[in-house]
């Protein structure tokens, strides 16, 4: 890096943290910032180094993890380790903002964004804080107050100095075109049927374990349905315990009826938000803005125990708008039941689905990513 830098963004751990700063840094290269002048900075042990590379941004991985919030001695000993590498990596990012001097630190959130964000409290570099859950996380909320601007996706979002703007989400889900004609070139590339229902299930680029047991159950009772497909994302932790649990389930692997599509991770989200009749998903922050914005009437399953219950906030928002459907994790039941009944229902009525995807778009914040941006150029000295 030569080049002196106008921003870092920093953040990540989690496949929806990286997509949000990929989104910042491309809308502030939009606004004519030399691509080499924005560094973004993540984690070693998340999916950075896959996402990040070849997108033209220049960027760091510090080492560093989140901590456990358990009390057993294997958590705490853990938790130990996090901290002392999360101060590792503060100290160095600090020598590393000291010598190059940003104009602005960008924080996305995560446990990844707490050097830079720390570094740059203390150096006096401009810090905007960009929080994509309706519930701030502790990063955020320890440094909301010492923050030159707060990036909100949701009005209820109480934080100083805050400005409602949304989720950034990259330029292929705001292009997303759920027409028929566009329908039908999706189905082919994702080689699912073009005259069935199609069901997408994906669980986050890690995975979701209840909901790839879920999407097992329903392949299982849909067996013989000749006019649905299900579109299974398993995520990377889960997909070799998929794959096995699918081999070993006769009425899936010899299924004849219903078209089942394993996948362990998929990078043509924005193809499988225009193939699908309706999805089945957490509600991380990111995946409510892009269901939002590319208006996919969804059922969102919250990821119980997350800090602030912040999913549980993200989906009621969405479900709020009539654009989704809430099922709390406790009540997906054995055998999918549940889920399949609501999913059955809202499959037979075309006109309610098309309005949740009315009510979606109208959600959506299309514009979000260059609503950041600006705010990013306003506040960088």
């Amino acid at each position: 890096m030569t080049a002196k830098p106008f921003a870092v963004i920093a953040g990540g751990g989690t496949g929806g943290h990286v997509f949000e700063a990929l989104a910042i840094a491309r809308a502030l290269r939009a606004l004519g910032h030399d691509p080499e002048t924005i560094e973004l900075v993540g984690s070693r042990r998340g999916q950075e180094a896959t996402l990040l590379a070849g997108q033209g941004f220049p960027f760091a991985l510090l080492p560093g993890r989140g901590i456990v919030r358990r009390l057993d001695a294997a958590s705490l000993r853990a938790n130990l380790g996090a901290v002392l590498a999360l101060a590792w990596a503060t100290a160095r990012e600090m020598l590393h903002l000291a010598r190059r001097r940003p104009r602005v630190v960008v924080s996305v959130g995560g446990y990844a964004s707490f050097p830079a964000d720390v570094a740059a409290v203390v150096l006096g570099v401009p810090l905007v804080l960009v929080t994509i859950d309706a519930v701030p996380g502790a990063v955020h909320r320890l440094l909301e107050r010492r923050a030159a601007a707060h990036a909100v996706a949701f009005p209820e979002t109480h934080v100083p100095r805050a400005v409602v703007t949304g989720v950034a989400v990259r330029q292929e889900i705001v292009e997303v075109d759920r027409g028929e004609p566009a329908v039908r070139r999706a189905r082919k590339e994702l080689e699912l049927p073009p005259d069935r229902k199609v069901v997408g299930i994906v669980g986050g680029s890690l995975g979701a374990r209840r909901l790839n047991v879920a999407a097992l159950d329903l392949a299982e009772r849909w067996r013989g349905r000749d006019d649905l497909a299900l579109y299974h994302v398993t995520g990377w932790r889960d997909a070799d315990f998929v794959r096995r649990e699918a081999s070993e389930r006769a009425s899936i692997a010899g299924d004849r009826g219903l078209s089942y599509h394993l996948v362990p991770f998929e990078d043509r989200m924005a193809r499988l938000y225009e193939a699908v009749d309706v999805m089945v998903c957490r509600a991380g922050a990111s995946t409510v803005a892009e269901l939002a914005v590319a208006g996919v009437p969804s059922v969102l399953v919250p990821l119980p125990g997350a800090p602030g219950d912040h999913q549980h906030a993200n989906a009621r928002a969405l479900a709020g708008a009539g654009a989704a459907v809430l099922v709390p994790d406790a009540t997906l039941g054995t055998g999918a039941d549940r889920l399949a009944s609501l999913l059955e229902e809202l499959l037979s009525d075309p006109a309610r689905l098309q309005a949740m995807g009315e009510a979606a778009r109208a959600f959506g914040r299309p514009d979000a990513a260059e609503r950041i941006g600006q705010l990013v150029v306003t506040h960088a000295h």
